[in-house]
C-alpha cells in the first residue's frame, strides 16, 4: 500500500522538524545564534490518468487528470539572518554588530571564518580574540598599560594609555558581508565559513552602504523566539501524530482486506 510509505516520509520529516526546533531552542541564551527553519517540498506525481488526452469520443480533450502525490522531502534547512536584540554588558571588549555584517577571524588552519559573536578580549600579547582565542582580522593589538578601550561606530578603535589624558588610534576593525548570508557553512563555536552559495566575501567599514554599525558594550542576542518555537513544536507534533494515525488506519484497512478473504 503507497499510503504506508506517503505517511512514513510525512513522520521522517517531521522528525527533522522537530529536530531542528530543539536546536533554536538549545541556542536561545548563545550569542548571536540565527535560529533556522526547515523546509519541505512535495516528492514526484504518480500518473494515474493524464489529462488533456483525447476523450472516448474523440472530440474533446479530458480537463484533468489523476496525479497522485508520493510524500514529503526535506528541501533544506534555512538560516534565519534576523537581527537579534542587543544586551548592554558594560564590558569594553563586548561588541555587537546592529546591523548588516560579519566579524573577520583567523581560523585554527589559518583561514578567514566569520562570526556575528562579538564577545572579544585580548590574549597573551594584547591581541583582540574572541572567546576562543582566535584572532580578529585585521590584527588589533591593546598596547601595555592601556586603562581603557573605545570602540566608536564606524569600527576604529582607540586607547588611553597609562601616561596619556588623549587617547590614541591603534586600529579599525572590519566587516564582511555577503550576498547570500543563508549560504554560510556553519562550523560550530558560533563561526561561519564562505561557500559558492554565500557568495565571496565584500569587506567595508561600519556605517558603510549596507554595513552595519558596532555597539561598544553590548552583545547581539539569540534571534529565536521562544513562544514561536513552542508553537511550532507543538505543530510539528501533531503532523507527526496525524501521519502515524494514517499508517494505523492503513494497518487497519489492510486487516480488514485480509480477514476478508479468509
Amino acid at each position: 500500500m503507497r499510503v504506508l510509505s506517503i505517511a512514513a516520509t510525512g513522520m521522517s520529516a517531521q522528525q527533522t522538524n522537530v529536530e531542528v526546533i530543539a536546536n533554536n531552542i538549545a541556542n536561545a541564551n548563545t550569542t548571536g545564534f540565527k535560529r533556522s527553519r526547515a523546509e519541505f517540498t512535495d516528492l514526484l506525481y504518480q500518473i494515474e490518468k493524464n489529462a488533456s488526452v483525447p476523450s472516448a469520443n474523440g472530440e474533446n480533450l479530458i480537463p484533468e487528470g489523476a496525479q497522485l502525490g508520493l510524500g514529503v522531502r526535506l528541501s533544506s534547512i534555512r538560516s534565519i539572518h534576523i537581527q537579534g536584540s542587543l544586551n548592554n554588558t558594560g564590558n569594553q571588549f563586548d561588541i555587537a554588530i546592529n546591523g548588516a555584517g560579519w566579524f573577520q577571524v583567523q581560523g585554527p588552519g589559518g583561514q578567514t571564518t566569520y562570526t556575528r559573536a562579538g564577545s572579544l578580549n585580548t590574549d597573551a600579547n594584547g591581541q583582540l580574540v574572541t572567546a576562543s582565542g582566535l584572532p580578529i582580522e585585521p590584527a588589533i593589538t591593546i598596547p601595555a598599560q592601556t586603562l581603557s578601550v573605545t570602540v566608536n561606530k564606524s569600527g576604529q578603535v582607540f586607547a588611553r594609555l597609562a601616561n596619556s589624558t588623549t587617547e590614541q588610534a591603534i586600529g579599525q576593525l572590519t566587516l564582511a558581508n555577503f550576498a547570500n548570508p543563508a549560504g554560510l557553512k556553519a562550523l560550530g563555536d558560533n563561526m561561519f565559513q564562505v561557500t559558492d552559495a554565500s557568495g565571496p566575501a565584500t569587506v567595508g567599514n561600519p556605517g558603510d552602504t549596507s554595513f552595519g554599525i558596532l555597539e561598544q558594550g553590548y552583545l547581539e542576542q539569540s534571534n529565536v523566539d521562544p513562544v514561536q518555537e513552542i508553537t511550532d513544536l507543538i505543530s510539528a507534533q501533531r503532523v507527526y501524530e496525524l501521519n502515524s494515525k494514517v499508517i494505523q488506519a492503513a494497518d487497519d484497512m489492510s486487516s480488514v482486506i485480509t480477514k476478508g478473504l479468509r
